[in-house]
């Protein structure tokens, strides 16, 4: 059985497309290169995601004894949570809803045996400068 550890964060005030797009930057990747992602990342839901996925490494340090370098994202889901709902007047005196939109975000880690990452860093080979043509 593989070993896993989880966290959750739950009622992100987020909308659950905008964390889904946070969360699909990280997908499959190695907990080091995820944090990458997530520090370097402008969007806001970054910045709650990086706090869970720091959670769930915390987590798995203290559970299965392991190094965050041999930690992978398995899963991560973004999951609707209630709405709140509020509203706006309109004309003629009727109203308008507006949904305040949360989020349930879970991420599952899992032991790698190899520290897998997504992306390999090279060096990009230099073109070679043609003369310029003349006219």
């Amino acid at each position: 059985m593989e070993k896993t550890v989880r966290a959750q964060l739950k009622y992100l005030h987020i909308s659950p497309r905008k964390a889904r797009f946070v969360a699909d930057l990280i997908r499959g990747l190695s907990v080091n290169d995820a944090e990458a992602q997530l520090y370097t990342a402008s969007r806001r839901p970054a910045e709650p995601i990086l706090k869970l996925l720091r959670s769930a490494v915390a987590n798995a340090r203290q559970v299965l004894k392991v190094e965050p370098s041999k930690l992978v994202i398995r899963e991560i889901r973004v999951d609707q949570g209630p709405k709140m709902k509020r509203g706006t007047p309109r004309a003629r005196g009727s109203m308008s809803m507006i949904e305040k939109k949360q989020s349930h975000v879970t991420i599952i880690l899992a032991v790698s045996e190899k520290g897998t990452s997504k992306y390999t860093f090279r060096a990009k080979p230099k073109k070679d400068k043609e003369a310029p043509k003349g006219r």
